[in-house]
């Protein structure tokens, strides 16, 4: 295994992807040389060539730098590209991601955040708070972070948070001293083939915990228990069920084989109050109380997801004071229940918020956190359903989540990297919705339906290019 001390010049295959760009950014921080190729240049890629880096779009080997200690790429790069096979067939050494991730965090102190759902937002969050306070680390994220508008930064304090990929077994990879696991849902089928074996590959995470470190859990995930070697703290929305039954969506069938599901949980929130679209709580950490916490973020899972990073600020002894002032000033990931249009705006009351939800559970969440904040409004939901295959499998749950909106508008579907599949398409979830709730539309004829009657909460939805409708859309809900 190669040592970060070696590596003078380095080069990535794919380096416009979120998560290879956070590393890129790290090395960079360091004064490696730094370059790359992706497909096409993004917003991403040019703010990476301002801080330094040697981008190139066409696949060329004489574009590439031939005095890199390491090659590191992306599963997305295809297997006929002639770069990646020019180092290799030159013999370079060649990894991946999480290997390079390993070569990082091999010798910093580790706060891994792992799970099926809320990574990105808890990474961010404790990132947020650490670097808020002034303790500092060294964050690799997979999104935007609002409030620096970056998926890195670094410091001088040897600690790095690193979300802990399941996918590709990746996160087996890592030595946390503080490990996250928020939730085990069947995802990543293709890699695992059975739940049992992703759910083991957790397992086998919370066993990867360094001695003496701290293990924190969503209450109902009890068989981590025996592997983690160290501490160990359960958590959950609240212990009064009104609320935590809004976040348990998923049901982990191992539940009723245990008599732990009732256990008070050792980290949650009491006292919940809405506030002009967010939350005022009292944080209840293993015994001690944060009152009066303030969180401007929406959705019922950010209060939850916030409990953790709050949990993992105590865990490091950073001062009450200084953990609320760091939430009071926590503005999202960028995506994620972010407010394009937030309550107060100058846009005659109206509200737009717009976030990734590509999965049922998700919509779902993003639906009823933004109904439970703003009951009176008129709520229409524009969302472009990701995948085909997805789609077809999924149609029935999305028709149901969908409805609990007043007015429902479905862009085509985003394909990603599928095919059109025969008979799929986003009227599969519309015949399935009560009569006059949902339209099937173009981008352009969605505009001018918006232009026409804007509602007084536009939520939109959807993992694919549905943001790029938002300067436009947030211009109509301001002016018509």
């Amino acid at each position: 295994m190669m040592v970060l001390n070696d590596i003078k010049r380095i080069y990535f295959a794919g380096i416009g992807g979120i998560g290879m760009s956070a590393i890129a950014r790290f090395f960079l921080s360091k004064g490696v040389v730094v370059s790359g190729y992706d497909k096409t240049p993004t917003a991403l890629t040019r703010q990476l060539e301002a801080e330094g880096a040697a981008i190139h779009y066409t696949d060329d080997v004489a574009l590439l730098d031939k005095d890199v200690q390491l090659v590191v790429f992306t599963p997305a790069i295809p297997a006929d590209h002639a770069g990646l096979s020019w180092y290799k067939a030159q013999q370079y050494p060649i990894v991946k991601r999480s290997d390079v991730l390993q070569i990082i965090t091999e010798s910093s102190f580790n706060i891994c955040i792992a799970g099926t759902h809320g990574k990105t937002s808890i990474s961010t969050m404790v990132g947020h708070l650490l670097r808020h306070s002034g303790y500092g680390c060294n964050v690799f994220l997979g999104g935007i972070s609002v409030n620096y508008q970056t998926n890195f930064w670094s410091s001088t304090n040897n600690v790095t948070v690193v979300e802990a990929d399941e996918y590709d077994r990746s996160f087996l990879k890592l030595s946390p001293d503080i490990a996250v696991v928020t939730a085990m849902d069947a995802d990543h089928l293709d890699i695992y083939g059975t739940v049992e074996a992703m759910r083991e590959a957790f397992v086998a995470f919370a066993g990867r915990l360094r001695p003496g470190g701290l293990l924190i859990r969503k209450h109902h995930l009890l068989q981590l228990d025996e592997a983690a070697p160290g501490r160990l703290l359960s958590y959950r929305l609240s212990d009064d069920d009104k609320h935590h039954a809004v976040v348990d969506t998923e049901f982990d069938e191992h539940d009723h084989h245990h008599h732990g599901h009732d256990a008070p949980a050792d980290v949650y929130a009491a006292n919940i109050r809405v506030q002009q679209g967010g939350y005022l709580f009292d944080a209840h950490i293993a015994g001690a109380v944060l009152r009066d916490v303030q969180l401007h973020v929406g959705g019922l899972h950010n209060i939850e997801n916030m409990l953790v990073a709050i949990c993992i600020a105590k865990a490091l002894r950073i001062s009450d004071e200084l953990i609320k002032a760091g939430v009071a000033s926590y503005q999202g990931v960028r995506r994620r229940f972010e407010y394009v249009l937030a309550p107060g705006a100058q846009a005659n009351g109206r509200i737009l918020i717009d976030d990734y939800a590509h999965h049922p559970e998700e919509l779902r969440a993003l639906i009823t956190s933004a109904r439970q904040l703003f009951p009176g409004k008129q709520m229409q939901v524009l969302f472009q359903p990701h995948l085909y295959s997805r789609t077809r499998d999924l149609a029935t749950a999305f028709a149901e989540v969908l409805s609990l909106a007043d007015e429902v508008v479905l862009l085509p579907i985003y394909p990603a990297r599928e095919l059109p599949i025969a008979g799929v398409s986003s009227h599969l979830i519309a015949l399935q919705m009560p009569a006059g709730k949902c339209q099937v539309m173009e981008r352009e004829a969605w505009l001018l339906h918006l232009a026409q009657r804007p509602p007084a909460l536009l939520i939109t939805a959807g993992a694919g290019d549905i943001d790029l409708l938002l300067p436009q859309a947030k211009q109509l809900m301001m002016t018509s």
